[in-house]
């Protein structure tokens, strides 16, 4: 019994040893930990002069904030020292390569640079990643900038969406609103096939479609005064909104209370603030997809787009993917204050050339 003890405490020893070293690397700030094989940039970022991380962090930093640290603004511009720079040539070049270093790590951690750039010439936009991935940066300032009622100062970026991965998990195509054509299976009336965007109910199947994009339709289906007045909305109609509010239930993770008074759901009185950020984000919605989604159909391959040859586009789970705040609230605009506001960039004019030198007239003959 003694020596059965006596061989156990050496191994108590180690592993109470064990556990004190990875508590302690756990409350260690992630830059302050050494840089061993497991806290280095990953392969990726190693190889790619573009994408090395600075030595205060050593890519010990989490994906959804690559590198926290921001980069001096003093220096000459990125649309001075590369080519084909568009969007951010504003920026630094401390800032521009510290941005695409987290765009990187943000959307594409396993392609790398190449995902979007061709490595012979980055300068290059043959492919259509890149000139999305352009438009897209525009499309996340312009979310920071004019729909401050729905981000506040959080604000969003490339991660919030994207989380590591190409293309987001949660995006929507346009659904047919009769994949069977007219055989024995009759009219479906959009209805009878369920989707994760209605909680697999019994519901229309295209919640999205008229309210996020397309052809605007009215929300509003209840009546407002106790007796009818005249033709109101239709049955298929309120099914359809409450397909959307059930889709926006579900990407919230919240119930019905969450943003209505259930003594009268359709006054505004009385109803909690977060109804004014819901509306807010379901008219940003709208406005993203219309203005910076759609007009880039002709830009992606076929095999990015969905049956009816649509693009992909956000819907409220699109970012915050089952918490009511994206991220758990987490603020992401004060560590990158290169996507906070749209800064147009205009080249400086080449400098005029040098007036000829003139010859002093000789001695007159």
């Amino acid at each position: 019994m003694n020596h059965a003890t006596s061989n156990t405490r050496p191994w108590l020893r180690l592993i109470a040893l064990g556990s004190r070293v990875l508590l302690g690397r756990l409350r260690a700030p992630a830059h302050a930990r050494p840089r061993n094989r497991a806290t280095v940039a990953p392969a990726w970022s190693r190889s790619s002069t573009r994408a090395r991380l600075c030595a205060r962090c050593g890519g010990g930093e989490p994906a959804r904030s690559r590198c926290r640290f921001p980069a001096s603004a003093e220096g000459p511009k990125a649309g001075q020292v590369y080519q084909n720079v568009k969007v951010l040539g504003d920026l630094s070049v401390g800032e521009f390569t510290r941005l695409m270093v987290n765009m990187t790590a943000w959307v594409s951690p396993e392609q790398g640079c190449n995902y979007c750039h061709n490595p012979a010439n980055l300068a290059d936009d043959s492919l259509y990643t890149k000139v999305v991935a352009r438009r897209m940066v525009q499309m996340t300032q312009h979310i920071n900038t004019d729909w401050k009622p729905h981000v506040a100062e959080t604000g969003v970026t490339c991660y919030t969406c994207h989380r590591g991965q190409p293309v987001p998990s949660n995006v929507w195509f346009t659904a047919d609103a009769q994949p069977y054509g007219s055989n024995f299976m009759g009219d479906k009336a959009g209805q009878n096939s369920p989707t994760v965007d209605v909680k697999l109910g019994s519901l229309p199947y295209d919640p999205l479609n008229g309210y996020l994009a397309g052809t605007p339709q009215a929300i509003r289906v209840g009546g407002t005064t106790a007796l009818p007045t005249g033709k109101g909305a239709s049955i298929q109609q309120t099914e359809k909104t409450y397909a959307l509010m059930t889709h926006m239930s579900s990407a919230l993770g919240q119930n019905c209370t969450f943003c209505h008074n259930t003594q009268n759901f359709s006054k505004w009185e009385g109803t909690p603030p977060q109804r004014v950020t819901a509306w807010h984000g379901i008219q940003m919605t709208r406005d993203l997809n219309l203005a910076y989604m759609e007009p880039l159909t002709s830009v992606f391959p076929a095999n990015r787009k969905g049956e009816l040859g649509d693009v992909a586009k956000a819907n409220c789970a699109t970012c915050h993917q089952g918490v009511n705040k994206p991220l758990a609230g987490v603020p992401m605009l004060k560590d990158h204050p290169e996507l906070a506001a749209y800064r147009p960039y205009t080249a400086p004019a080449p400098a005029a050339p040098a007036p000829a030198p003139t010859t002093a007239p000789g001695p007159s003959q």
